[in-house]
């Protein structure tokens, strides 16, 4: 929940300052318009010779020094990560509208009749784009509130240039355009704060756009180091062990995986070989991996039998998981120097056993359930091997075997054990990358989607 709360006024706090950014534009249009209004001004007093009143340029100096001033107020919350106060807009809002007001009631050209001063003046035209400018503020309550104070101040400006609304003598020209040109500045409000909203909601929802990307980079970058983590638990050269070779290999399906393998030299000169498979694949099975990992290497030691150990560390493992979560395990313990194998596994299987006398294959299956099932482990007995030169143990996750092709067909058992007896005289790693690459030819590209993880144990001449 805090979390949430944290992320909507991490949105509010870009969309304002989106807002103060939208507003320093918008100082700087308005600064724009009134120099461009003040040039045409200049032009037509000093050049033409109009009879505008010079007081106008004063009152446009007075509008830039005003903006100048708001804009260093609004720089000044952009940098220090601030707001400015709601009612510092409506009171900038009013005064821009006392502008043109000011200019129709107190310095249009004297030559114009008082009637049609409010009409045919100059100053009328300064409303419309102060009040479109007003859009830049992304607030419809504010781009109202322009075209109302507009019309309010117009309406104003006019009466005091002597306009009154009496119908009981007719109706004048003047008297019905006023009020006409005051329900057109009023409209021109409704106009922009309808603009407003529809820019408004692009702005939120470009801000929400980039949040998202912003967050997705955030979760590929902590999947990067989780995964480059994963990685660096991963045995990185091949245990040097008199009589057999060893070497393992492993890739997700996404940035972590739930697979991973080891290899420990026990106290008594025994080495195990172990390899795990937490159901699914992802941040989550990564974690459970990382863990079942390290119950692993704390469990096997000289004082306990391989039965023993699995029990210990199923019991250990167990505590960590939700009801639907499991993990497939199996390990090899052997001796230095001889080619007896123990052979254990919870729910991992088949395991493949190649015979390199005859060139068969033998498929075995698993002991006992796979860790996380049941709390206890009860009659569980490994099995034997006992390898010459040139046999091979192969533990490896079914990622292989079920990946399929464009035809969903598995990769099968039966390829995978004829990978194996044709490059079976090769070194263990040389093994593992042949079955990959035909595994990666069988499918015909089509996308991994479970872990890939393989252990070779092939016994060698001592």
């Amino acid at each position: 929940m805090a979390s949430f709360f944290n992320q909507i006024s991490e949105n509010s706090r870009a969309f304002g300052q989106a807002l103060l950014k939208s507003e320093k534009k918008r100082i700087l249009g308005v600064i724009v318009f009134v120099l461009f209004f003040v040039l045409l001004a200049a032009v037509r007093i000093f050049v033409l010779g109009s009879a505008m009143s010079r007081w106008g340029l004063l009152t446009a100096a007075t509008l830039i020094a005003f903006e100048l001033g708001l804009f260093r107020t609004v720089n000044r919350a952009l940098q220090l990560g601030k707001t400015v106060s709601e009612f510092t807009w409506y009171c900038a809002l009013t005064l821009e509208s006392l502008f043109p007001a000011s200019g129709v009631a107190f310095l249009s050209s004297t030559q114009l009749h008082s009637d049609y001063r409010p009409l045919a003046t100059p100053w009328v035209l300064a409303y419309f784009p102060l009040i479109l400018l007003s859009v830049l503020r992304l607030s419809p309550k504010l781009c109202f509130f322009s075209g109302l104070a507009s019309a309010f101040g117009y309406l104003t400006a006019a009466s005091l240039l002597g306009w009154r609304f009496n119908p009981e003598d007719g109706f004048a020209v003047t008297e019905t355009a006023v009020p006409y040109f005051g329900l057109l500045l009023l409209a021109t409000g409704i106009l922009a704060a309808s603009i407003a909203t529809q820019i408004r909601g692009y702005v939120e929802e470009a801000l929400r756009e980039a949040e998202t990307r912003h967050q997705l980079k955030q979760v590929e970058h902590e999947l990067q180091i989780a995964r480059s983590i994963q990685q660096s638990l991963l045995p990185k050269v091949r245990p040097e062990i008199s009589g057999f070779a060893v070497a393992g290999w492993s890739q997700s399906a996404e940035d972590t995986g739930g697979d991973f393998y080891d290899w420990k030299q026990l106290a008594d000169g025994r080495w195990v070989v172990f390899l795990a498979d937490v159901t699914g694949h992802g941040l989550g099975p990564a974690m459970l991996a990382s863990a079942c990992r390290a119950y692993s290497r704390a469990s096997f030691n000289e004082r306990d039998n391989l039965a023993t150990s699995l029990r210990n560390i199923n019991q250990s493992f167990s505590e960590d998981l939700t009801p639907e979560r499991f993990a497939t395990f199996v390990a090899a313990v052997f001796q230095e120097g001889s080619g007896q194998v123990e052979l254990l596994s919870a729910g991992h299987g088949p395991l493949f056993v190649y015979t390199a006398r005859d060139k068969s294959f033998q498929y075995m299956h698993a002991q006992t359930l796979p860790l996380g099932i049941l709390p206890e482990m009860e009659g569980v007995v490994p099995a034997k091997l006992a390898m010459k030169c040139g046999d091979i143990v192969l533990l490896i996750t079914d990622g292989f075997f079920e990946w399929e092709n464009l035809t969903q067909e598995q990769f099968g058992t039966d390829r995978l054990a004829k990978v194996v007896r044709e490059f079976s005289d090769r070194e263990p790693e040389i093994i593992i990358a042949e079955l990959y690459e035909a595994v990666v030819n069988f499918t015909q590209g089509t996308p991994q989607k479970d872990d890939l993880t393989a252990v070779l144990i092939k016994c060698i001449p001592v």
